[in-house]
């Protein structure tokens, strides 16, 4: 890149460059040919040198004057013509070179130079974010306090400005490319050791589609998540091994129709998911019945598909039926007028979804709706961050942020792969399964908010184990238990444990566990750090094994007769 920008210079500079120099070489012969007078009167011919000295500092009107010996007249003329070609010649040599510095092309090339080398400084794991927006804004927040490091490409300079001016705890290499390229990714490091994987999440389909194409073909075992918003994208997406899809439109209509068929299991989901709910909260169910969609595009169809799913039925508003193939039962209108809600028996409806693509309809047609039917369930569609105020404001009962619900999906696949696991199996049990579970999280929570970590039993998390459990049977029951007080158990619930392939969900307490397996775990946070500790600390966890508080000295080991511990690695 340091070459590509030497070659511009040179290319754009080529004609000033000669003007000068052909000025300074003109100007030295003419000072090495007109003869001059010595201090005797003898005639004198001044050399290359002097003349390339005196040319050097007259031609940047320095001015050390005449040498070495006075000049005569026909120098001094010839100085003059010297000191004016020279001149103009610099000067336009330094304007054209303000002019290159400041070209577009220029800027491009140096911002590529400085990408490169902010890139090639990165040692610590990334991930390449394509797209930078309100879902990549509170993405790297997050993944920036857990100490990971992100690339960002955007096609938008825009965007890229934003970015350099956003309030972010590291300084974050971005390139204004498209993303799509695969030399874009490249330069972002996509060969890298330490590249963890490429998160597509930009507002076009094709984009992230061909950032996914292009990210598995250079680097077959990539870790690729991509956002999709139509769902021949989504199709496309997993037919090549995306390895995660997040569809904001279908999760949202999914966690609704989750909520109201099973509503224990929403509850667990948005406790493991979200920390703005506590243990003892119940949440808001919304009512099984007849529902109003107003907006039949992406995000409405989605709605219907899935209140199906659950046995609700639906009722269709839409301003344009022929252009989104909406149903033929459907209302013409945009449901904002009062005439057109009544229409669709709104009296009798126990839910409104205010779906469309633009935000103050969304806002008039929940008022509107609220004024005829005070017992509504109102779920409304949000689709720019800076209306957050506005939309906090109004008396809905879920806000859908289609960013939001991105960054959401996208960070608890990459910061808690089992919790996905987790949630995952977890919807093919029976409500009463999920009640029982729900009920004991509650009641050993109580008010704190409820803590999911993973925890994995190989000799870099947990070395305490990996050195005993070669001579220890370690059951699940033993890490669990409170390290300052052997009777007593942590305040927390194994959710799974993952072996290999297998997946067992809440293990027994009596499971013995073997290196390399992974837990999940919910409980209060403090527990996390204290088996952490017990994993760390070799005596902590012999002490939990055998019930014996050994003596932690070499020395007193010897004198009691103890054998040596085993070294941690």
């Amino acid at each position: 890149m340091m070459s590509g920008t030497v070659f511009m210079l040179l290319r754009r500079m080529r004609l000033p460059l000669i003007i000068l120099i052909s000025s300074y070489a003109i100007s030295i012969v003419g000072f090495v040919t007109i003869p001059g007078q010595d201090d005797l009167g003898n005639v004198w011919k001044m050399d290359f040198f002097h003349a390339f000295y005196f040319v050097s500092f007259m031609g940047s009107t320095i001015g050390f004057g005449e040498i070495p010996y006075p000049f005569t007249d026909a120098q001094r003329l010839w100085t003059t013509f010297a000191l004016y070609s020279t001149v103009i010649s610099w000067l336009y040599a330094i304007g054209a070179l303000l002019s290159i510095t400041q070209s577009r092309a220029f800027k491009q090339v140096i911002s590529q130079a400085r990408f490169n080398h902010s890139v090639d400084r990165i040692s610590e794991p990334f991930y390449i974010v394509c797209g930078y927006g309100d879902v990549s804004f509170y993405l790297l927040n997050v993944l920036f306090r857990q100490g990971i490091r992100v690339v960002v490409i955007d096609n938008n300079q825009v965007n890229i400005d934003n970015l350099e001016i956003a309030d972010l705890s590291f300084d974050t290499p971005a390139l204004c490319a498209d993303a799509a390229e695969s030399e874009s990714l490249i330069a972002a490091g996509l060969n890298k050791d330490n590249c963890k994987g490429v998160l597509a999440l930009t507002d076009q389909d094709e984009v992230n589609l061909m950032v996914a194409i292009a990210a598995k073909l250079i680097v077959p075992d990539i870790f690729v998540i991509c956002r999709a918003e139509n769902q021949d994208s989504e199709v496309n997406m997993a037919s090549f091994g995306t390895d995660y899809i997040v569809n904001p439109y279908s999760s949202f209509a999914d966690r609704l129709s989750m909520a109201i068929q099973s509503p224990k299991l929403f509850l667990l989901t948005e406790w493991l998911t979200d920390n703005k709910y506590r243990a003892n909260d119940t949440g808001l169910a919304p009512p099984k019945g007849r529902w109003i969609i107003c907006g039949y595009g992406r995000f409405g169809k989605c709605f219907e598909k899935y209140l199906s799913y659950v046995g609700c039925e639906t009722t269709i508003i839409e301003a344009e039926p022929k252009k989104t193939n909406a149903p033929n039962n459907a209302i013409v209108g945009r449901g904002t007028e009062a005439v057109t809600l009544r229409e669709a028996e709104i009296e009798q409806a126990v839910g409104i979804i205010a779906g469309t693509d633009n935000d103050p309809n969304n806002l008039s047609i929940i008022m509107t709706a609220q004024e005829l039917n005070s017992d509504l369930f109102c779920v409304i569609r949000q689709n720019h961050d800076y209306n957050q105020t506005v939309f906090s404001s109004a008396k809905c009962h879920w806000v859908m942020q289609p960013g939001r619900i991105v960054a959401r999906k996208v960070l608890s696949r990459i910061n808690m792969p089992l919790l996905f696991s987790f949630l995952h199996v977890s919807r093919r049990e029976k409500e009463e399964w999920t009640s029982l579970l729900v009920e004991k999280i509650s009641t050993m929570l109580g008010e704190n908010l409820p803590h999911c970590w993973s925890q994995s039993l190989n000799q870099y998390e947990s070395p305490a184990f990996a050195a005993l459990s070669t001579q220890h049977t370690i059951p699940l029951a033993t890490i669990i238990k409170d390290p300052s007080q052997q009777t007593r158990n942590l305040l927390c619930v194994p959710l799974l444990l993952k072996r290999e392939d297998q997946i067992i969900l809440l293990p027994d307490e009596n499971t013995e566990l073997q290196i390399d397996d992974a837990l999940l775990f919910c409980g209060h946070e403090s527990s996390e750090l204290l088996m952490t500790e017990t994993l760390d600390d070799i005596y902590l966890l012999i002490y939990l094994i055998t019930g014996q508080d050994q003596p932690r000295g070499s020395l007193l080991r010897r004198l009691k007769g103890l054998p040596s511990m085993p070294k941690i690695s």
